[in-house]
């Protein structure tokens, strides 16, 4: 196991692993221990009761965050015609057809959403499926990316709107809700609007506690963990 720097080592002093924190107390810890020369990210990990093999529990959507990332997304947009025009003048990075599907295909990945009108999926799918799916990159009808509503879902993304979903592997949800900077009471309000969306995509066919575990971290910090029962 690689050796612990001295201050991840001092962090973790301050962070009882065991322990279930109030969403208060956590993100109180978190903005304390968050003390790199940057300004780190709060992740927010939740692990759901459900079996997301199943298609039917393959929970994903997307929620606004009251007071954004603290990141300016660059967005992606396959459209072509009046689409295409609209998401240039809606503010969209980047905007092309088969030769933005190439230049992705070729390894360029320098963004953090996409968005495709219904028509282009065709020629998006075969070419780009296997390199922005596991990314959690697709453009999805589910979580509205996949729209002639090019502008709209543009600026939304743009004023803070984030995708989540569970991965298939260990049932966990994983987003950012903002900075180390933000104030507690932003952090807070961001986190309630996440673990709002989830608890309200429940699918009817779960049985039992559906919200397993919650914790936040920084980028370069601790997971401090989340009494669950808080969001039941």
């Amino acid at each position: 196991m690689a050796k612990r720097g001295k201050r991840y080592r001092g962090i973790s002093e301050q962070v009882d692993r065991l322990q279930l924190y109030t969403i208060d107390e956590a993100i109180s810890l978190v903005k304390k221990t968050g003390g790199a020369k940057f300004d780190e990210t709060v992740d927010l990990a939740s692990r759901l009761g459900i079996d997301a093999r199943q298609s039917e529990q393959n929970i994903r959507g997307t929620v606004a965050l009251p007071h954004g990332t603290g990141k300016s997304a660059r967005v992606v947009v396959f459209a072509q015609g009046d689409p295409a025009r609209q998401a240039e003048e809606a503010g969209a990075d980047f905007v092309g057809t088969d030769d933005l599907v190439d230049k992705i295909a070729e390894g360029w990945l320098e963004f953090d959403a996409t968005i495709a009108t219904p028509d282009l999926m065709r020629s998006i799918m075969p070419k780009l499926g296997r390199i922005l799916g596991p990314r959690g990159l697709m453009p999805n009808a589910k979580a509205g990316t996949v729209t002639m509503d090019v502008a709209e879902t543009i600026q939304s993304i743009k004023a803070g709107q984030i995708e989540y979903r569970v991965e298939r592997s260990s049932g966990i949800v994983h987003v950012p809700i903002g900075k180390v900077s933000f104030e507690e009471k932003s952090l807070k309000q961001n986190l309630d609007a996440v673990m709002g969306a989830i608890v309200a995509a429940r699918p009817s066919a779960v049985k039992g506690r559906y919200i397993r575990s919650v914790a936040i971290s920084s980028t370069m910090g601790v997971s401090i963990r989340i009494d669950p029962q808080q969001f039941s």
